[in-house]
């Protein structure tokens, strides 16, 4: 057993998705969260970009004693996860594989749909990911870069989103899709906007939970889950940049009020 917190990190806000699937499924763990705020979005950048965020996001929280880290950014998974396992001594998941083995398990007509970062989309790593899973299914990908601004901006469930989806999501319903891979953990922020745009019939898919359920296994594998009671639990939440602007979205988001945001030279890392 051990009481030391949990790592979760993302370019901003997006990884409060998994955050809140970790907090249902793990309610005992301490978390530290960081958000890259000040560099958002990661996915219009390079690979060797976005290696050198996620390297100082894993230092710092390295400096918080985490036992583990999550992170909860398609984009940053798909460009360094591999590389972050092979240079750091401690456990470190990413989110597609998760989203890959939640997305060959929920179709039932073998074609599914993927949108995510521009980062993300071009890298092909869920396509890769299905692919190990069932060759027979046929990927639908599409980069919907616009989608983390609007969610940024607290713009969810706006006719800025409903424009925005109307427009990114046509030639995926046309292709007969049955399923949609939320392939960056900005877009469950969005999820009620995509989800009336596509209708009842196509299933959207959410990579947190099983992310999460990852983590839990991680854990109880190495002895490490903390079971003490619940109330005790600590979350500290930092940013690189605008504390402000960061709680009041996450208040909303999250149901609950946040006020201790701080602010992290990230680059010292």
């Amino acid at each position: 057993m051990s009481d030391r917190p949990v790592g979760v990190f993302d370019s901003g806000l997006g990884g409060l998705t998994v955050l809140k699937e970790i907090t249902k499924i793990l309610p005992n763990e301490n978390i530290v969260y960081f958000g890259d705020t000040a560099r958002v979005p990661y996915g219009t950048r390079s690979k060797e970009t976005v290696m050198k965020y996620t390297f100082q996001a894993i230092n710092f929280l390295r400096s918080k004693d985490v036992k583990a880290i999550v992170i909860a950014c398609n984009t940053a998974t798909a460009r360094s996860l591999i590389e972050a396992q092979d240079h750091y001594d401690i456990p470190i998941l990413g989110v597609i594989e998760a989203g890959a083995r939640t997305a060959a398990n929920t179709t039932e007509n073998n074609i599914v749909g993927i949108i995510g970062t521009e980062g993300t989309i071009r890298s092909k790593a869920y396509n890769k990911e299905i692919a190990k899973l069932n060759k027979d299914i046929k990927i639908v990908d599409k980069a919907c870069s616009l989608f983390v601004p609007i969610a940024e901006e607290g713009w969810a469930n706006t006719d800025v989103a409903k424009l925005t989806a109307k427009r990114y999501l046509k030639e995926l319903k046309d292709q007969d899709i049955d399923c949609l891979v939320l392939g960056c953990t900005h877009y469950p922020i969005l999820k009620r906007t995509i989800g009336e745009e596509l209708g009842m019939d196509i299933k959207l898919v959410n990579p947190a939970k099983e992310t999460a359920m990852d983590l839990k296994k991680v854990l109880e594998d190495q002895g490490d889950l903390n079971n003490e009671n619940g109330e005790g639990v600590k979350y500290e939440y930092y940013v690189s940049d605008i504390p402000e602007k960061f709680s009041s979205i996450a208040n909303e988001f999250l149901k609950k009020e946040i006020t201790d945001v701080n602010k992290v030279e990230i680059q010292k890392y």
